[in-house]
């Protein structure tokens, strides 16, 4: 055989030539129709835990991979020459198959181009095919009109033709045909575009004009016919008067009562409503409510409910992000009418004392694998300190549990969290700090999932026949590829003055294995790069870093990794460093004050220069004078306008704003100027029903009603505007003003017709004009009836009464007016007029009582004479008979002078007093002024002159007034009460009292104010003045008011009465005893029993009677003290008639006493002492029974509950333990358990007990959800007495840890191997049979088992059998023999231990003694 030799240097260049020629072979490129790719620089990868082939081959001072090793290592050059080749042969095949794929992605991608465009055009000429159908509506066959008689069946129909369908809707006369209002009558029909409406039982008020409306997007069609309907009565319907439908009666609803601005506290529930004047109507059903503009739709917080006549929106829990403008709308015929208020929410109490407010607006956005990104507003309220920083914090649903993502505070507004879980469930919230600590949370953020926001993306559906659907995904593409690819485009999405956060694009191909990625970072112009996410699972393609050195920057790259690999880092970012802190904004200035309402003021401010990052802004308020500074508004103004709401009138306020940004709060603004809250002055509304009074044939007179409002300023005149009928131009009748509402007009022609309108004018102005009044004919009057009465008004509205007032009309026709008639129709529009009154009244004024409540009334006034009734007034406007509000009532009463006075609140508004209505106030009889917000009419001497009905108006609200009427009786009462002020009394401190002394004598006496040395005093006894005497004694002491009577001993002689008479200077009063019958024979037992008590005292008596108390150690004590002893005197006790022996006495002290150390119920009962020697006796009792007896148990119960140690805790290996330790129990001392002021009760976690010492609560199985503070309630009958442990932070954590030991060490216990049961000590067996040894074995995991033959290990043989089952194993041993005598040993063991059970075996031979305490085996 033939021998070459080879030299190293030549297997080198083998070696290299043979990697040569490998990387030299061209390599394959494949072109599509898009572009063209080449891979002539692609280097292959083998799969690596931490790095790249190409990596570890450009690397020279690093250790190799541990191939590289072998390779160097390894002295056989034959076998390093083969793996080089081989190393070279399989790198060119893992670059043809990286080839191969690409192709084959290529490919499929094209292919699915090709799909998609095919789609999108098949997808296009099905549009195009739809839109040549597309059809106007049209009707093909109209309606036609139809003539009926009444009673009869009529049936109108056509044709409507329309692509897409076109919806139709009938009407009749101009209205919604409503099918609801006549079911039995109307049938409407539809078919194969064929619309019919069938009426049954034809009436005229059927008759009218039908119209059918078809509409579609691209338009709308209409057909009309006439039904015409003739009455037997031989009238045709048809006519003005039938023409009015069913539907048409029903009036459309408007808002009635509606809600105001509102404050409501933050978590508390909101309810707004409106009503409705009618019933709404089928096309009104549809009622919006908004919030700042934005549409509220129902859900689980939001609820709302519609029904005939009212609307109602109910948010279950309220918090800032809720307030704002709330706005309700509603579908008239006119167009959409709404009704808007703001609605105020109040911090709710803080969470700490001087703690901040709860953040707001809190949203969440970048949702990613493990990523989040929070961005929330600050809150207006700091606490007292300014903000510090926030804590924000994460809920993960399946854990039930706040956790705080920030260890630091963070300043701005906004913050990354990092480090979720994929496909979790969170919720997040925001809490403010400042140095009181952190404040309450915000509102917590709806529930969101953690995924990948791309992974639509990567899925596409593809439609095929027949419905059915092929879901293609971007992994399935990737062929072979394994590795991935290195992500693109990395930067900073997210920059701050304390993190900045990475973004990049995921790389494709993906490798077909989830992602994750290292991120890696360098100083810029560097290339020492680090690992950046260190031990951290970067998941999505988001990573906040804050770690980085301020003032420096640095360049980022990022790699995927996934199974099979790392890739190659991708390119490097940008230069990235921290950003510059952003500035609070500048506070807003020129803040400006205008009156609104009474209680409401507008503000306007300038906002600053600086305004780009500026969210809205936060209004303070405090009076003038204080530093009382209060919030408005919790959620920040957009605007630079707002509306203060619930200021109180009269009051005098100054504001301040403050901007909102990101960055925080700006300072306050400068104050505002002061404004005091008043209604601001407007011109005054338009007057209104104008009425002819008088004609004459060239000239007339007018008049009018005052406009509903005066714009917060009397009215000082008006102004008249009349023109030809049928002409455009109105002509001034009057250029000064005048004060009356009606004026003569002047040079009209005879037979011509004039209309007029009036306006008022007040300080602020001239107002609007009325609406024109209708046609008069300038003819002169000549009817023998009345003129009309004008000038009707209604006050003091109230639910069930109004006063209507008026002026007699200016023409009463042939004779003077004899009086007027009054009538009244319920609802706004209705002509149906009802007599109030059957015979005529003669004044000018009238109370309409028996009114609904919440009903609408008009009201109208007719004058009579000789002749007849006369024209009716205009109708007043309509009025609801309801209290407002507004209508207070006016106060009668008596000064502090003395002077009689009516009174009512104003508000320090302009009001008007006047008697009967009509009547000025006499200023010498009464004066009116404004004291406190109120107007009050001071009488100067009131007298029957002054009696009358005095009347109040508010100025500028002619619908907010009262009356009152005075009358004999209050002047009368009234009168009383002046000259008791005027007259004053001397005051009493006390009346008469009656005293008994311990030795039975009685004082009398009573106590007034301190008196003056010109004081004077008489007494009468039974009407006859009496003065001191031996037997009786008195006392009268000036300075201290005090009258006493004292008697020694009182007899029957003293019972009468005693009147005391004291004057001082003007004042008076006197006072009167009546000392007779029950009280006097009551008093005279008394103190003849006192003398008697005082007597017995001579000889031995209880000092202190026989009770009972309850010491410290919860025994019960009984005992009494005797006193005035000698060694003669005896004391004895009983209980029940029984004396008792065990009772200690000490006769030197006189204390005697027994003791009870554990009471239970045999120690009720009737216990006595008695005390006696040959001076007397005396005896005490003491009932231990009923009420006395559950006494003791309440007093023993409170001395337990006093005896109770502190609240401990211990565990145990099924959870906690807490109790209290006491020096004694009892039942009657109730116990409850509460964590965090929740009641626990007996429940499948939690057992409370008790014994005769001590009260404990078992908790099983603790969580989370059991830290807190436990209170242990101890309830006596009268107090609870309390013991509290604060089972929460470290302490809790803690005891979570040793319960959890305990329970391991337990569960070892319990899970460790051990035999249960199955081997004697001994066995013996005969030889040559069989032996079976079975032990049962208990553990979890299960043990493993091996049997031992004198500590060695027996292994299975023809001749030993073991057998393992989970519980049990036997050994049999065949055909036993002497030499299977021995030791035999079971040894089982899992990873809690171990257990080892002996069996001695003894094999004896036919005939031989069985060894003693063996089991003989058969």
């Amino acid at each position: 055989m033939e021998t070459k030799t080879v030299t190293l240097e030549e297997e080198k260049s083998q070696m290299s030539h043979s990697v040569k020629l490998s990387s030299q072979k061209k390599k394959k490129t494949f072109t599509s129709s898009d572009e063209e790719v080449s891979y002539s620089d692609f280097y292959p990868i083998i799969p690596a835990d931490l790095m790249s082939v190409k990596e570890i081959l450009d690397m020279g001072n690093v250790p190799r991979h541990r191939t590289w090793e072998i390779l160097r290592e390894t002295a056989d050059e034959e076998y390093r020459r083969i793996k080089w080749t081989l190393f070279g042969n399989e790198a060119e095949k893992v670059e043809l198959d990286v080839i191969r794929n690409q192709h084959l992605l290529r490919t499929r991608v094209d292919k699915m181009a090709l799909r998609k465009q095919a789609e999108k055009k098949a997808s296009e000429h099905l549009k195009y095919l739809g839109r040549l159908r597309q059809k106007v509506p049209d009707f093909s066959i109209p309606l036609r009109s139809h003539t009926v008689w009444e009673g009869m069946l009529v049936v109108l129909t056509c044709t409507v033709q329309g692509c897409p369908t076109p919806k139709v809707t009938w009407y009749k006369d101009g209205l919604p045909l409503r099918m609801s209002q006549q079911p039995w009558n109307y049938m409407l029909q539809e078919r194969f575009g064929l619309h019919s409406l069938e009426i049954r039982r034809c009436t005229p008020e059927d008759a009218g004009e039908y119209k059918v409306v078809a509409k579609s997007t691209l338009g709308e069609a209409t057909t009309f016919a006439t039904v015409v309907v003739n009455s037997y009565q031989g009238a045709v319907s048809g006519s003005e008067q039938s023409q009015t439908s069913v539907w048409e009666l029903e009036p459309e609803a408007r808002f009635g009562a509606s809600f105001q601005p509102s404050w409501v506290k933050e978590g508390d529930s909101l309810t707004l409503q409106v009503t409705f004047t009618s019933p709404l109507l089928p096309f009104q059903q549809d009622v919006s409510w908004f919030r700042d503009g934005i549409q509220l739709h129902p859900s689980h917080t939001v609820d709302m409910k519609t029904t005939n006549d009212k609307a109602s929106i109910t948010l279950g829990a309220v918090y800032k992000e809720h307030e704002g403008v709330y706005t309700v709308q509603l579908r008239t015929h006119d167009g959409i009418k709404e009704h808007s208020a703001f609605v105020y929410v109040t911090d709710a109490s803080a969470a700490v004392l001087g703690g901040p407010a709860s953040p707001l607006a809190l949203q969440v956005c970048d949702v990613n694998k493990d990523y989040v990104f929070l961005s929330w507003q600050p809150p207006s309220a700091d606490g007292g300190s300014a903000v510090e920083g926030y804590y924000v914090e994460r809920y993960d649903l399946s854990q039930g549990k706040w956790v705080r993502c920030n260890v630091h505070i963070q300043k701005m507004c906004h913050y990354p969290v990092f480090g979720l879980k994929e496909g979790a469930t969170y919720q997040f919230r925001v809490r403010a700090v400042n140095k009181a600590g952190a404040g309450r949370p915000s509102k917590a953020t709806e529930p969101i999932v953690t995924a990948d926001p791309l992974e639509h993306t990567r899925t596409m559906v593809v439609t095929v026949n027949e419905g059915w659907t092929i879901t293609i995904t971007k992994d399935e593409l990737e062929g072979e590829v394994k590795v991935p690819f290195p992500p693109t485009n990395v930067h900073a999405c997210e920059v701050s003055d304390t993190y900045v956060v990475l973004s990049w694009t995921e790389p494709e191909p993906r490798g077909r294995e989830p992602l994750t990625f290292y991120v890696e970072r360098s100083l810029a112009g560097q290339n020492s790069w680090e690992l950046a996410s260190l031990d951290m699972v970067v998941r999505s393609p988001r990573f906040p870093v804050f770690d980085l050195v301020k003032d420096k920057q640095y360049c980022f790259r990022v790699r995927s990794v996934n199974k099979y690999g790392i890739s190659d880092p991708s390119e490097a970012s940008k230069p990235i460093s921290f950003g510059k802190q952003q500035a609070v904004p500048a506070p807003p200035h020129s803040i400006t004050v205008m009156r609104d309402t009474d209680t409401s003021v507008e503000l306007e401010w300038k906002e600053p220069r600086e305004k780009e990052r500026i969210l809205g802004y936060y209004i303070y308020y405090a009076e003038t004078g204080t530093q009382d500074w209060k919030t408005v508004n919790n959620k920040p103004i957009t605007k630079t306008r707002f509306i203060v709401h619930g200021l109180k009138t009269g009051r005098q306020y100054v504001f301040r704003v403050k901007s909102v940004s990101r960055a925080g709060n700006s300072m306050y603004s400068d104050e505002s100027p002061s404004i005091r809250v008043k209604a601001a002055i407007n011109v005054p509304s338009a007057p209104s029903a104008i009425a002819l009074l008088l004609c004459t044939g060239s000239e007339m007179v007018l008049g009018w009603r005052a406009p509903a409002r005066s714009g917060g300023n009397p009215v000082r005149g008006y102004y008249l505007d009349k023109r030809e009928k049928g002409k455009d131009t109105w002509c001034e009748v009057n250029v000064k003003p005048v004060r009356e509402r009606q004026l003569k007009v002047c040079n009209l022609t005879t037979g011509h017709f004039y209309q007029f309108r009036v306006y008022a004018a007040n300080a602020a102005g001239v107002g609007k004009p009325s609406e024109a009044s209708e046609a008069f004919l300038c003819e002169k009057w000549t009817m023998p009836e009345p003129g009309c009465p004008y000038d009707l008004e209604v006050r003091d509205v109230r639910n069930d009464s109004v006063v209507l007032l008026w002026a007699p009309p200016l023409y009463e026709g042939q004779g003077p007016v004899t009086g007027y008639l009054l009538e009244m129709s319920q609802g706004e529009q209705s002509d149906n007029w009802t007599t109030i009154n059957d015979s005529s009244v003669s004044d000018t004024q009238y109370k309409v009582s028996g009114l609904q409540e919440g009903q609408t009334y008009r009201f109208r006034v007719s004058a009579v004479n000789e002749a007849g009734t006369g024209w009716a007034s205009l109708p007043s406007e309509p009025v609801i008979a309801q209290t407002t509000t507004d209508n207070k009532n006016i106060e009668i009463g008596v000064d502090d002078d003395g002077f009689i006075f009516l009174s009512y609140e104003t508000n320090e508004k302009e009001c008007v007093w006047s008697k009967n209505y009509t009547e000025p106030i006499d200023a010498s009889r009464a004066q009116a002024q404004n004291k406190n917000n109120r107007s009050v009419l001071t009488f100067m001497d009131p007298s029957e002159e002054d009696l009358g009905l005095y009347s109040v108006q508010m100025s500028d609200n002619l619908d907010e007034s009262s009356s009152y009427d005075f009358t004999d009786e209050d002047l009368e009462r009234l009168k009383e009460l002046s000259w008791q002020v005027r007259n004053p009394l001397i005051a009493l401190k006390s009346g008469w009292q009656v005293e008994v002394s311990e030795t039975g004598s009685v004082r009398l006496w009573l106590q007034t104010e301190s008196l003056s040395n010109a004081a004077e005093l008489r007494l009468i006894f039974n009407d006859r003045e009496i003065s001191s005497t031996p037997h009786r004694k008195i006392n009268f002491d000036k300075a201290k008011g005090l009258v006493e009577i004292l008697f020694d001993q009182l007899s029957r002689e003293d019972e009468g009465s005693y009147t005391a008479q004291l004057r001082d200077g003007r004042a008076k009063n006197q006072c009167t005893l009546v000392f007779v019958d029950q009280k006097f024979r009551e008093i005279l037992a008394l103190a003849n029993a006192n003398r008697r008590d005082h007597q017995r005292k001579t000889g031995p008596y209880f000092q202190e009677y026989l009770s009972w108390s309850v010491t410290e150690e919860c025994e019960l004590v009984m005992k009494c003290k005797v006193t005035n002893t000698n060694k003669d005197t005896c004391l004895k006790w009983f209980k029940d008639g029984m004396e008792m022996k065990e009772v200690l006495r000490d006769l030197s002290s006189g204390l005697s006493s027994f003791t009870i150390t554990q009471v239970t119920q045999k120690e009720t009962g009737s216990y006595k002492a008695v005390v006696s020697d040959k001076r007397g006796e005396d005896v005490s009792t003491l009932a231990l029974l009923d009420d006395e007896f559950d006494k003791l148990q309440q007093q023993l119960s409170k001395q337990c509950a006093l005896s109770a140690g502190p609240l401990s805790m211990e565990c145990t290996a099924d959870g906690f333990k807490l109790y209290c330790s006491l020096k004694y129990y009892i039942t009657y001392l109730k116990t409850n358990w509460h964590l965090k002021e929740k009641r626990i009760d007996q429940g499948v976690r939690t057992r409370p007990g008790s014994s005769t010492q001590k009260v404990w609560l078992e908790i099983l199985n603790p969580t989370e959800s059991d830290k807190g503070k436990y209170t242990l309630e101890m309830f006596d009958g009268k107090e609870t007495h309390t013991r509290c442990l604060d089972l929460s932070g470290q302490a809790f954590a803690e005891a979570l840890k040793e319960y959890q030991r305990l329970k391991q060490v337990a569960m070892a216990e319990k899970n460790r191997a051990h035999v249960t049961k199955g081997l004697p000590d001994v066995v013996a067996i005969m030889e040559g049979k069989s032996l079976c040894l079975t032990c049962f074995i208990e553990g979890d995991p299960t043990p493993e088992v091996c049997w031992l033959r004198n500590d060695k290990e027996i292994a299975s043989q023809d001749q030993f059998v073991v057998t393992k089952e989970p519980k049990c194993s036997t050994i049999t041993i065949t055909n036993v023999n002497p030499e299977d005598s021995g030791k035999y040993s079971i040894f089982v063991r899992n990873k809690y231990g171990s257990d080892t059970v002996d069996v001695t075996v003894s094999v004896y031979k036919h005939g031989e003694k069985l060894p003693e305490n063996a089991v003989m085996m058969s």
